[in-house]
């Protein structure tokens, strides 16, 4: 029904049933994974106004599991990445494994996937950076140059009254840089790779 992907591993396409609703995917050698991609294999669909909440779970300092919420993955929305590699450090949240004797070793950590009613899943709150941000590295740089520069530039305004004459210094009104400023943010919503032309 489900299945996971690391990069740079095998798909794991065979999760051990721990209940009947539900299910896990051990994660050796966890300290070294950014991003888990968790789906559905396409075979069974969940039952009519059911989905699967998704959970990474690590030992702690004393080998207990820490389960934390990442999100959920449903019929209409049948895949979902992750980030899990800032959460190893976090603290846990309430979750449905709690009670069950799951077989673990110290450097493994699981991807747990319980199937829940759609609006149970509408009012869980995944822990806040496991999301995977929609908009690419580059992009995120970019805006925040943009928003780092026009804050710097915007420090040094002055109204045309409180300029002293200096003959060797040029001014750029604060109106030109606030245009740059807003035509290249547009230009980099439109097409984020417009600069290469």
């Amino acid at each position: 029904m489900f299945g996971c992907l690391v990069a740079g591993r095998l798909v794991q396409t065979a999760a051990q049933q721990v209940a009947e609703d539900k299910f896990v995917f051990d994660l050796p050698d966890y300290e070294n994974i950014n991003h888990v991609v968790v789906f559905m294999l396409g075979t069974i669909p969940f039952p009519e106004g059911m989905g699967g909440s998704v959970y990474f779970s690590y030992p702690d300092s004393n080998g207990m599991p820490v389960w934390q919420l990442l999100g959920f993955v449903t019929n209409g929305k049948p895949s979902a990445i992750f980030k899990i590699s800032g959460l190893k450090s976090g603290e846990g949240s309430q979750h449905p494994f709690g009670a069950m004797n799951i077989v673990r070793t110290p450097s493994v950590a699981q991807i747990g996937i319980s199937v829940e009613l759609l609006d149970s899943l509408a009012q869980q709150t995944p822990v806040g950076n496991a999301a995977v941000s929609s908009v690419d590295s580059f992009t995120q740089f970019t805006q925040k140059m943009l928003d780092n520069f026009y804050n710097f530039a915007s420090s040094f305004a002055v109204s045309q009254a409180q300029m002293t004459p200096n003959p060797s210094e040029m001014f750029i009104p604060a109106n030109v840089v606030l245009k740059w400023y807003e035509n290249f943010q547009r230009r980099l919503a439109q097409n984020p790779l417009f600069w290469k032309t």
